[in-house]
């Protein structure tokens, strides 16, 4: 009589009925997967496994997001410089977006100034997450008269105007509410010398205001930032919106520059100091809300400030800013 052996085979693992991801060709995982994902979801998918890590490596997904986040990017002058990044658009988008973590001064009092030559600024400018402008400026750093100036870039020629979807009412709060609302903007400044970027302009507008004698519509996207000599210092995006003959809202003027707890532009070498630093800084997790209660505390301090600037005069110290 033959004997018979009996061999238990253990199950097979269980995966939910789906197909487990390693026995999908690595193609079809690009092409028909990763590539739909946006940037938060893919660098999460990359942690996942070695081989998922390899793919999501891939500088054309990274590019792909990038210029559907800010169609700037595709501009040459943009593109080369990101080219040049140690991985590219993938480097480029872990810098540019995340915020700013709001660090403290000393931060940047040790930072060298930096041999940048030039800034890179990437903009663009939404209504409603519809794209409404875009453009690409080069700002030398290097004379004299950047370095000493007060630092301030304009994105807008002379009377060059954005149209936008917005209706312009002319009601007390009404249509700034909207504008303040539906307009976003970014604004990434690259340095070509250093291949790191960063995005200067918050998520959402942390200010809302209008001009007393315009009643134009001022909206502000600023971030807060560690400054010289035991201050913050705001470095945003100011941008300036009015009606038109047709009743359409309009986008008259947008700048970016660095501001002291006064309310003073930085100059040039200052703000250079304190770009480099938040360029080689932390990064945070960007929801509008937080930017926002972190400038109405930078607020509260500039009051403190002035008031204690104040009592100091009143009482003839002399103060040093």
């Amino acid at each position: 009589m033959a004997s018979t052996t009996t061999v238990n085979t253990p199950p097979a693992a269980d995966h939910g009925g789906g197909t487990p991801i390693t026995s999908i060709h690595p193609d079809i995982i690009q092409s028909h997967i990763l590539n739909r994902l946006d940037g938060p979801t893919l660098a999460s998918t990359s942690c996942a496994s070695a081989l998922l890590l390899s793919l999501c490596s891939e500088d054309h997904l990274w590019r792909s997001i990038c210029n559907s986040a800010w169609p700037s990017t595709t501009h040459p002058t943009v593109r080369r410089a990101i080219d040049a990044f140690p991985s590219g658009h993938h480097s480029f988008y872990s810098d540019s977006f995340p915020a700013v973590r709001c660090y403290g001064s000393e931060k940047a009092r040790q930072v060298r100034v930096p041999g940048t030559t030039e800034f890179i600024s990437a903009v663009d400018i939404y209504c409603d997450e519809k794209l409404v402008y875009s453009k690409v400026l080069v700002t030398e750093t290097l004379s004299g008269w950047f370095l000493s100036s007060p630092f301030r870039i304009d994105l807008l020629e002379r009377k060059e105007t954005v149209p936008t979807p917005l209706k312009y009412d002319g009601e007390e709060g009404a249509c700034m509410e909207l504008a303040e609302d539906r307009i976003r903007v970014s604004w990434i400044l690259i340095d070509p010398t250093k291949k790191r970027a960063v995005n200067v302009a918050s998520l959402k507008a942390v200010e809302a205001r209008r001009h007393w004698l315009t009643e134009d519509i001022q909206l502000r996207y600023a971030t807060v930032m560690g400054g010289d000599g035991g201050e913050l210092v705001q470095c945003g995006v100011v941008m300036t919106c009015g009606g038109n003959e047709g009743g359409e809202l309009q986008v008259r003027e947008v700048s970016m520059q660095v501001e002291d707890m006064e309310g003073r532009i930085l100059t040039g070498i200052d703000s250079l100091v304190i770009l480099d630093a938040a360029m080689e800084g932390q990064r945070r997790k960007s929801d509008g809300k937080s930017e926002k209660a972190i400038y109405e505390s930078f607020l509260s301090m500039k009051v403190e400030c002035r008031e204690r600037k104040q009592r100091r005069e009143r009482e003839g110290w002399t103060w040093c800013a």
